[in-house]
């Protein structure tokens, strides 16, 4: 019961946020953060029409996808987390919906050869640090010369075959509500659309950005992904 009510709540929060600012909540798209919940769990979330999972560590990830697949086919994955150099191949072969976390060129680089080694085109989103944290992963944007370096590493990652970037992702600063974090995803979006207006050949729809604690304010500035699982799941269970 928890579970359903959970998701029944935060759809309706996604709804009234979208209508507040005057969009469409069918362009928002919930991807569930099952980060330590056990299979059964998501495959409960997905009898309840959740079709969007988010894992953070690939060995999880790969294991959830296997353990759903005959049950749950239609379900759409999404990396979240930090890829490292070895598990890329092991990214590529799980066949994610999207890869969120593409935080450098060189892991770019590293995606590319092995999508271009299984005949594949891998969507995926450049993670940006648009606030200058130190603990956060992804293309400096928090300064003007930050900003223009990233723009000219987007370019290069564009000419990188057997990628189509997507759009963009970020995480705002621990701590913030859905107002105070309001200015940090207006700046990814001014970014996507700095993009856009330098390469509008390529696709800069989907910003990937807001969670649990301020994700409406994230839907106020244009999030088309959306990133919650405490609200859904409840605590995670690090012990499992």
């Amino acid at each position: 019961m928890a579970l359903a009510e959970n998701l029944a709540v935060i759809r309706e929060r996604i709804v009234t946020a979208a209508h507040r600012v005057g969009r469409n909540p069918a362009s928002i798209t919930l991807v569930a953060v099952s980060k330590t919940h056990p299979t059964e769990t998501v495959l409960a979330a997905a009898r309840l029409g959740q079709v969007n999972f988010g894992e953070n560590r690939v060995e999880e990830a790969l294991a959830k996808i296997r353990a759903t697949q005959l049950a749950a086919p239609a379900l759409q994955w999404h990396m979240l987390g930090h890829i490292q150099s070895r598990k890329v191949k092991d990214v590529i072969a799980a066949g994610f919906a999207m890869i969120h976390s593409v935080d450098t060129l060189r892991l770019a680089e590293k995606l590319s050869r092995a999508a271009q080694a299984a005949n594949r085109t891998q969507p995926i989103l450049l993670e940006c640090n648009v606030s200058g944290e130190a603990t956060k992963a992804g293309f400096a944007a928090h300064t003007d010369e930050g900003w223009q370096a990233t723009l000219e590493a987007f370019g290069r990652v564009l000419a990188l075959p057997n990628l189509r970037v997507c759009g963009l992702m970020m995480m705002a600063p621990l701590g913030t509500d859905h107002e105070t974090a309001r200015p940090y995803f207006a700046r990814l979006r001014a970014l996507g659309e700095a993009a856009q207006a330098r390469w509008p050949q390529a696709q800069w729809a989907e910003l990937s950005m807001g969670m649990t604690d301020d994700f409406e304010g994230a839907i106020a500035e244009g999030a088309t992904l959306i990133r919650v699982g405490r609200a859904i799941f409840g605590e995670r269970d690090y012990g499992i």
